[in-house]
Order: structure tokens, then sequence, then C-alpha cells
């Protein structure tokens, strides 16, 4: 399963299931009902996805790493998680952020510079985003070492890009995971640009292969499948909680927009490559499979699309509705305990703001 660089498929692009020897049996259970339950996280992920673009264009938010085209990569790696994983993200996981059930306003407040976090990690069992590059998988491969001297059953479970992996710290936390035997699964969505840079120029061999080289199992899966994508994660989760140590997933996807809106795709990639993505376009295939078993209509249709425009509705709420913390937030959660020392820097600052009060500073 886990020694060829094979790209796992089971839903083709034109919207037909099909079967593998290895993967199917992983989702037997996704059934047209649960398909329809995965079309709308897409459809919902996506909206929400374009209403943080809007917003940042609009000078309400600093930046945004958008995820078009990543959709079906995070909702079905998500989705293939247990409550109790512990997910370990980048900067791009809005669609994982998602169904972990992290309210997505709460997404905004990093980018807005609202907050040096914007949620709880261990009220939902997932990290807020992580900016310096590859940094996360040596935390999700400590924590799963972790959990499995604490006898957990659990798993982590920790997602970087194809450019991130010519970063010294996913090389670290391969040797790590696998000389340990760490339960944790490394999920890096190949949208075959590192910023303006080609994987071709990042890697010579396949990112899978890379995994191989420091002796940690992988698998190459159609990143825009989502229950492809729902079956080589479970696959992987099933190694780690036996007992079986790390696995590497090389989900093979596309970066539809900009790195972030701080970038210009045009500049460096070519409009035909686009186009060819763009018929790979993971809505539309699952789209296709549940037109093919008579399971959508227009009344299911418009109820998604309602859902996907009240959550974006309620994101720009949100955003608009922020309230901006004051200076002395910065004591705040410094310390789980309170402590004299912050105590005193709080109490000095308080008496230099103090000093300002009457002036026109």
């Amino acid at each position: 399963m886990f020694d060829n660089d094979d790209v796992v498929q089971l839903v083709t692009e034109t919207g037909a299931r099909v079967d593998h020897p290895d993967y199917s049996r992983y989702v037997e259970d996704v059934d047209v009902a649960a398909v329809r339950a995965l079309y709308e996280d897409l459809v919902v992920v996506r909206r929400i996805d374009a209403e943080a673009t809007a917003l940042q264009r609009q000078g309400e938010l600093g930046l945004w790493a958008p995820l078009l085209g990543q959709e079906a990569a995070q909702v079905g790696s998500a989705r293939a998680l247990d409550p109790g994983d512990f997910v370990f993200a980048s900067y791009r996981e809005h669609g994982v952020a998602y169904c972990r059930d992290v309210d997505p306003t709460h997404m905004l407040r990093f980018w807005r510079g609202s907050t040096h976090s914007g949620w709880n990690p261990f009220e939902y069992n997932m990290t807020t985003p992580a900016i310096i590059v590859g940094a996360q998988a040596l935390h999700a491969t400590g924590y799963a070492m972790g959990m499995q001297f604490d006898g957990s059953d659990g798993a982590a479970i920790t997602y970087f890009g194809d450019g991130a992996t010519s970063q010294g710290d996913i090389s670290e936390a391969f040797g790590f995971a696998a000389s340990f035997n760490a339960p944790v699964v490394f999920f890096c969505q190949n949208n075959q640009w590192a910023i303006s840079e080609p994987v071709s120029l990042q890697s010579r061999v396949s990112i899978a292969a890379r995994g191989r080289g420091f002796g940690v199992p992988s698998v190459r899966v159609d990143g825009n499948d989502v229950i492809a994508v729902i079956a080589v994660t479970r696959a992987a989760l099933e190694r780690a909680r036996e007992g079986s140590g790390p696995t590497l997933i090389e989900a093979v996807t596309y970066r539809m927009g900009p790195h972030t809106t701080s970038d210009d795709p045009t500049r460096y990639r070519p409009a035909a490559l686009d186009e060819e993505w763009k018929r790979k376009d993971p809505l539309d295939r699952i789209r296709a499979l549940l037109e093919s078993a008579g399971a959508i209509d227009d009344t299911y249709l418009a109820a998604v699309q309602q859902r996907a425009d009240d959550t974006a509705a309620a994101l720009r709420r949100g955003c608009l509705e922020t309230v901006e913390p004051g200076p002395m937030s910065l004591f705040d959660n410094v310390y789980a305990e309170p402590h004299p020392l912050v105590d005193e820097e709080r109490r000095q600052f308080a008496a230099y703001l103090d000093s300002f009060e009457g002036t026109d500073a």
C-alpha cells in the first residue's frame, strides 16, 4: 500500500466511483447520504475562502492564504479524524478548521491582526495557523510521541505544502517519527507551487519518495478526490493507532489562486495549466457523482447554497464587529497562572499609558 507512487483514486474526474484493491474498504460507509454531506462541506469551505479573500481585498484583513482548489484534500482528511486526534496546521487549513467546528469568524482574527492566536487549540484539538514553514511537523511529532508515552490511542496529523518539504524541520520530523515509531500522519498538500516555484524544482522525486527515504511509509492520493483522501487518511490513522508508526500522505492537488493575497500567480504560472486543473475541480467531481446517482436536485442545491451564504454572512459580520484588543491585553495569557514579573510589567505599562492622559500624544 505504501511502497509505490501510483496515485490512489476512488472517483474519476468525470464523477464515476471506482474500486481500489487496498483502499475501497476504508470508505464502504461513505454512501450517498455521506457524499451529499461532503459536497456541502466542500461548497461551504469554498464560500468561506471566497468571502475571506474579498474581506482582505476590501482592507478588512491584512492577509489571507486562499485554499481554492484544495478543498477536497482538507475536507476529506479532516472528516477521517476522530475528535481526540490532534491537528497541527500550517496557515492554509481553513477547511480543516471548519470541519473541526472552529467558528469561521475566529479564523479571521489572526489575519486581521486582532490576536496572536484565534482560538483555544485544546477546545478543538487543532492548533492555530503556523507561519514558520514546516515547524508544525516537529510539533506534531513531539505531541504524537507524548501521546505514545501516555498510552493514548489517538494520533496527531500535521499539514504542510510541497515547498515545506525543502525545510530542514520536515526532514527532522520524518527522522524522529520513524526512529520512535510516533503515531503521526504527515499530510502534504502538493499544490504544485511553492509560492512561485514549481514542485519539479523543489524535488526531483515525488514527495512520497522523500518520506520513504527516512523510513516513513508513504502514499500518493488524488487530492481532488475527497473520497480517496478519506480512505488513505483512515488507513494512515489506523497504522498510527495500532502502533505501526508514521505515514506520509502526498495529496496531489493544485492551488487555483495565489499563494497569499499578496501574490500574483499570473507572473509565473501559465494560464493553460490553470485551465487543465479547472477540469479536475473537486466540487464538480462530487457533484457529477451525485448527479449520476440521482441524488441531487434544485431543492438540495438551494439548501447547500443557502448554508454557504449564511456562513459567509456570519463570517463578514463577525469580522466587521471584531472588538480590537486594547494595549493592556498584551499581558493576558502569558502564563497559565499569575506571575509577579508579569504583574509588575503590567503595572509599569499601565502607568506609562496613564502618563499620556491630557496630552496630544
